[in-house]
């Protein structure tokens, strides 16, 4: 018997969306993305077209309006998250939102509210969380594999600082290092070690010429019992995205922690007991891996793992990060 899959619609034509959220719904036996909105209808069609998605719309309030669509998804510039993820609750939508989820812990709480009244499901888009190695890392940490862990290091970079009329570099928009890349080793520290930090101190490299942006960034953030993430973000620095979590016994090393493609390239190694071993991952497309388990949660199959009070807590990081790095002080949580 054929199961019912549940219709998604693509609020916008954002590349996150087209290169990789559309066909990890593709690949989904759960999901199908069934329409796509663009503010300019032939963009949507154009994008529809391309990518084999039936049904196109000239505007947001069309698809939320479609009463046959299921699930929104939610890869708008980031200041427009908040009203989007509302506006599509109250059309009694289920949410995936892209990160971060909102520009503030406010107005992330504001969306986890307005999905709560409605009785809708909401969750923030970071997608490696669905990746099989960060269960496995868990689990290996739980072990007294690497013995006790002190601390977490990781990075995400890439150079993007050329295209000055990227979205990522309008300050009103949400643009920035910390809010596009740095919210990732935010949000694996807080996964891995199962708790919420309790202070952070961040310097950043603001440029004049991307609007005042912070384009670069780096950050202390504590956690209890004397653990802490060190961690560097940037849009203006060669491409890297490594994790490493240090234990006294062993290291656990993530040469790419937060992006995968090919076969193999999520992977990682672990030291211990006088070797280092690479530890292979069924290769699974995350995208795809993130639509299913929200997906499960809906029907009623499974739990939601990450939903919008995770998604408040990493709000509350990044907005103590931000306000270090502006104030150049540590800021307490």
């Amino acid at each position: 018997m054929t199961r019912k899959k549940l219709k998604w619609g693509i609020l916008g034509c954002a590349g996150i969306a087209k290169r990789a959220m559309i066909p990890g719904l593709h690949l989904s036996e759960l999901n199908e993305a069934a329409a796509i909105a663009s503010r300019d209808l032939d963009n949507a069609k154009r994008t529809a077209e391309e990518l084999n998605i039936p049904t196109a719309y000239g505007s947001y309030e069309e698809l939320l309006a479609d009463p046959s669509i299921d699930v929104v998804y939610i890869p708008l510039p980031n200041h427009l998250h908040r009203e989007w993820a509302i506006r599509a609750a109250e059309a009694g939508k289920h949410i995936l939102c892209e990160k971060p989820l909102a520009l503030t812990a406010k107005e992330a709480a504001e969306m986890e509210e307005a999905a709560a009244k409605a009785g809708v499901l909401l969750s923030e888009a970071f997608m490696y969380r669905y990746h099989p190695r960060y269960d496995m890392m868990k689990k290996l940490i739980e072990a007294g594999e690497i013995g006790e862990v002190r601390g977490i290091r990781s990075a995400f970079t890439f150079n993007n600082a050329g295209h000055k009329e990227n979205v990522r570099y309008r300050k009103e928009w949400g643009g920035g290092s910390i809010y596009d890349v740095g919210c990732y080793p935010i949000n694996a520290a807080r996964l891995l070690l199962g708790k919420e930090p309790e202070a952070v101190t961040v310097h950043a490299l603001f440029s004049p010429e991307h609007d005042h942006v912070d384009m670069m960034a780096s950050g202390l953030v504590e956690f209890s019992d004397n653990v802490s993430l060190t961690f560097d973000c940037g849009m203006w620095a060669a491409f890297r995205n490594p994790l490493e979590v240090l234990g006294t016994d062993g290291i656990i090393e993530v040469p790419s922690a937060f992006v995968t493609g090919e076969p193999g390239s999520g992977n990682f190694f672990v030291s211990a007991k006088g070797e280092r071993r690479e530890i292979e991952v069924p290769h699974v497309n995350a995208y795809t891996a993130q639509a299913d388990h929200l997906s499960r949660a809906i029907l009623g199959e499974s739990q939601l793992r990450f939903g919008g009070a995770d998604a408040v807590s990493n709000m509350k990081v990044i907005d103590a990060c931000l306000q270090s790095a502006n104030d150049r002080a540590r800021i307490r949580l």
